[in-house]
């Protein structure tokens, strides 16, 4: 695709040069798990979770499921009627105009760029504990701490994820086949080592019991508040199938499909962790027990030589390979959003180049691992709270992306909300009540994040800097929407790409361009 192919002025959806058909259903789900990253971000969320409701982590986790399940039903409904890769940017741009749309794909954009960086940070502090786990030598988990080293491995991470993202889709899937087949084979035999070790009388192990999935006992409003805001964390990145729209097999169903199996399936195994960790450990305060502080920033590296013995370093490995796969996955999605945003105009048309052997969005990768990189080696020598403040701040982030896309869905659907029953539960119930659940906590983390304990206890005037983070990278989002606009007006003025709703008489299927039939 050279620079000039841009969307033509006629608001309609247009095709971009991506490789058509190369992702099936299989591999679209194999690439939301390797983005969800289970044995990463279960690692680091059971232990927190159990401090703060014990035995009922369960219950929380399907608590949590249940948002993220309604917003994945409203993905799919827009996917179904426009299946492009800008997703949350173009859908938005459809429901409520061109300024919306932007600042949801800023969103998508920022969340998911600024997450790289933590990504390649944690496999670099992974990459060193299993050094020290298989050599015996613990100084060189220390070698994590060294700034030096721990930007120049975190880049090398980074450079190899972006070699791997700029290739075909065909490359992607074959390493998330292996990354991900090795992270969930691992997972599967530590829970049923740690499950079948709990059952046959380990000390401090606990019988599971039905009470661990009933969200009534949760022990308080705040804590039930705490599960609905963990979903975000632990549950996000399986809209990472929906941007491959252009790319997959029956574009208008594989998507939508491939989302909500990955969140089913991510579900099981989160359960299933739960379950068999808690009924191996239990909630003590010290020791193994996964109320213990000292362990709780990542249980699986605790617990792994007392369920696994000599096998302990594979879940280290498990957790470095589920980090080093969501890297490389990760990148598929703010990739085809800055895509679309330049295909259509709200991006400079530079971002909107496919490379003409890998149909990949060369230069919108290339661009997203700069300023992940940048980003992490500035932050990390600047301070290490700032990194991880602003880590805690895309949750915020997250939720408007979220929350605006499932809006879209009920507004561009509100013409045949009530056409049919379907209908009505699809476009209007789900996507409304995900919607509501994720504005307020939007709201709510907004509010708590003023307060200078919140995250690293770092403060910027006496407001948290969790908040002036959050608010700082909206807000850079806001100039750089009116700077674009001042410098390319088309796409404001919604000629490239138009608001309509459902009714509207337009095919819901892309619309190739000139360079797209050339090449066919």
């Amino acid at each position: 695709m050279s620079a000039q192919q841009v969307a033509p002025p006629t608001g309609d959806l247009s095709s971009k040069g991506l490789g058509a058909g190369t992702v099936g259903l299989v591999g679209a789900v194999v690439i939301g798990l390797s983005c969800i990253a289970p044995a990463y971000t279960m690692t680091a969320a059971l232990g927190p979770t159990v401090s703060e409701v014990g035995y009922q982590v369960p219950a929380l986790v399907l608590v949590g499921f249940v948002p993220m399940l309604l917003v994945a039903l409203g993905y799919r409904e827009l996917n179904r009627a426009m299946p492009d890769s800008g997703t949350t940017f173009t859908w938005a741009t459809r429901a409520f105009g061109p300024w919306a749309g932007w600042m949801a794909g800023w969103g998508l954009v920022a969340a998911t760029v600024l997450v790289l960086s933590n990504l390649a940070g944690i496999a670099v502090d992974f990459l060193f504990l299993l050094l020290a786990q298989v050599t015996g030598n613990g100084s060189l988990a220390d070698l994590a701490s060294n700034t030096l080293v721990n930007v120049l491995v975190c880049l090398a991470f980074m450079a190899a994820a972006t070699a791997v993202a700029y290739r075909d889709m065909q490359t992607t899937q074959r390493v998330q086949y292996a990354l991900v087949g090795f992270q969930l084979l691992v997972l599967l035999l530590f829970a049923g080592v740690a499950l079948y070790r709990a059952l046959t009388g380990v000390p401090g192990s606990a019988t599971p019991s039905p009470e661990w999935f009933d969200p009534t006992a949760v022990p308080s409003t705040a804590a039930l508040a705490a599960g609905l805001s963990l979903s975000i964390f632990i549950f996000w990145g399986w809209d990472v199938t929906l941007t491959m729209n252009e790319e997959t097999k029956d574009p208008d169903r594989t998507p939508g499909r491939a989302a909500t199996v990955t969140v089913v399936v991510i579900l099981s195994v989160y359960l299933l962790l739960a379950v068999s960790l808690l009924a191996f450990a239990g909630t003590g305060g010290s020791g193994h027990g996964l109320g213990n502080p000292e362990i709780q920033d990542n249980a699986f590296f605790a617990l792994a030589g007392p369920v696994l013995g000599p096998l302990a370093a594979l879940v280290s490995l498990a957790v470095l390979t589920s980090s080093a796969s969501s890297l490389q996955s990760t990148f598929v999605s703010p990739a085809r959003t800055l895509l679309a945003m330049g295909h259509y105009g709200a991006l400079p048309a530079w971002f909107a180049r496919v490379h003409p052997r890998f149909f990949t969005p060369g230069n919108a990768t290339v661009a997203a691992a700069v300023v992940a990189s940048a980003f992490y080696a500035v932050m990390r020598v600047v301070s290490e709270n700032v990194l991880w403040d602003t880590i805690t701040a895309l949750g915020m982030m997250i939720c408007f992306y979220y929350g605006t896309t499932a809006f879209a869905c009920v507004w561009y659907f509100r013409r045949q909300w009530w056409t049919s029953v379907r209908s009505a539960l699809f476009t209007l119930l789900c996507p409304l009540v995900g919607g509501v659940v994720l504005a307020v906590l939007f709201v709510t983390t907004l509010v708590d994040s003023t307060d200078p304990e919140y995250g690293s206890g770092s403060s910027v005037g006496g407001v948290g800097l969790v908040f002036v983070l959050g608010v700082g990278v909206i807000g850079l989002g806001a100039v750089l929407m009116v700077a674009q606009r001042l410098v390319s007006p088309a796409f404001f003025r919604s000629e490239t790409l138009r608001r309509s709703d459902s009714t509207a008489d337009l095919s819901p299927h892309l619309s190739p361009d000139r360079t797209d039939r050339e090449h066919a």
